[in-house]
């Protein structure tokens, strides 16, 4: 599915999503093609999910424009002692 046919499906809603297909443009993920698992409609919830998400599972607001990711390198990064 399409970000265009899921906003127009679950107008402004955070859903829950699985990435089918996705690419890269420098260090931005766009997202090309997705499967929708479930609608939340608590935002508290919502963060929750996200927390929670792994791998290619994401949860985005349909209120946003496109679905496109930072992606930041961190290498070598080992936190503080």
């Amino acid at each position: 599915m399409k970000w265009e046919e899921v906003k127009k499906i679950y107008p402004n809603q955070f859903v829950k999503l699985q990435i089918l297909e996705w690419h890269m443009e420098g260090n931005k993920k766009y997202i090309d093609d997705m499967a929708v698992i479930k609608v939340i409609e608590d935002n508290k919830e919502a963060t929750k999910e996200l927390v929670r998400s792994k791998e290619d599972v994401l949860v985005y607001h349909t209120g946003n424009e496109d679905i496109v990711l930072e992606v930041r390198n961190i290498k070598g990064y080992r936190g503080i002692m």
